[in-house]
């Protein structure tokens, strides 16, 4: 009976402790940790570092400045120089020299005569071209002609108001018209006129230098005259030739 009861207690005790175990182990929370993965490792090559090349400094002596030395006097060189006489400088007129045929003997050269201009032998061929800008002389002397026409009437010309026209190498076919106003007002407008090859005026604009009247009204009508003036034909003019026609309005 011993030996029975015996037994029992120690099963009741092992049961016991067994479940003491269990419910420490419950209220602990035992987990099962989880092994971290092995860590990897990759080999980086650096390249070698290079080493600093030293400075090389040159071994010497500083140059230094002379000391002073203020007891000492300063002395002062005054270089001589000689005055060169006006008299004494000759140009050079000596013959210039050649070597001649014979080997090495000096054979003075003959002056050097000077060239010719061939082209002052002859005359321009612009000489006979009429310059409408010089003074126009009259090509009959009459007295039947009155002041301003054309043809002129005195050896020097006198328009005596009439309109002057300037257009180089061209001239006037008949008379120049004359401009139409009835204002009174008195001065010159010169106007700036294009003529093609064929003497047609082609373009006129009032005020030019040598205007002296600022009227509008004078100005249109020196534009419409200019315009209605007729030049000679010429092949050899420019295709756009510029002149000037001058119109004197006077009070009347």
């Amino acid at each position: 009976m011993n030996n029975r009861k015996a037994t029992y207690a120690g099963i009741l005790l092992t049961v016991a402790v067994h479940a003491v175990l269990l419910l420490l182990g419950f209220k602990s929370q035992l987990r099962s940790v989880d092994t971290p993965p092995a860590v990897q490792g990759m080999l980086i090559e650096f390249p070698p570092e290079e080493e600093p090349v030293p400075i090389r400094t040159a071994v010497g002596v500083e140059p230094r400045a002379e000391e002073a030395a203020p007891q000492e006097e300063v002395r002062l060189v005054q270089r001589a120089e000689a005055p060169v006489a006006a008299a004494d400088v000759t140009e050079n007129t000596g013959v210039e020299t050649t070597v001649g045929d014979e080997g090495d003997v000096e054979v003075p050269e003959p002056p050097a005569e000077k060239p010719i201009d061939r082209r002052a032998l002859f005359s321009s061929r612009r000489s006979n071209r009429t310059d409408t800008a010089a003074v126009q002389v009259a090509s009959e002397i009459s007295d039947r002609l009155t002041a301003g026409h054309p043809q002129g009437n005195t050896e020097t010309g006198s328009p005596d108001g009439r309109p002057t026209a300037r257009l180089e190498g061209r001239t006037v076919m008949g008379n120049l018209p004359l401009p139409e106003y009835s204002v009174q007002n008195a001065g010159t407008v010169v106007v700036r006129i294009m003529v093609d090859q064929y003497g047609t005026v082609t373009n006129a604009i009032p005020g030019a230098r040598g205007t002296t009247v600022q009227d509008a009204t004078l100005w249109e009508a020196a534009k419409q005259a200019a315009l209605k003036a007729k030049f000679n034909v010429s092949a050899s003019a420019p295709a756009v030739q510029e002149g000037t026609i001058s119109y004197v309005f006077t009070l009347r």
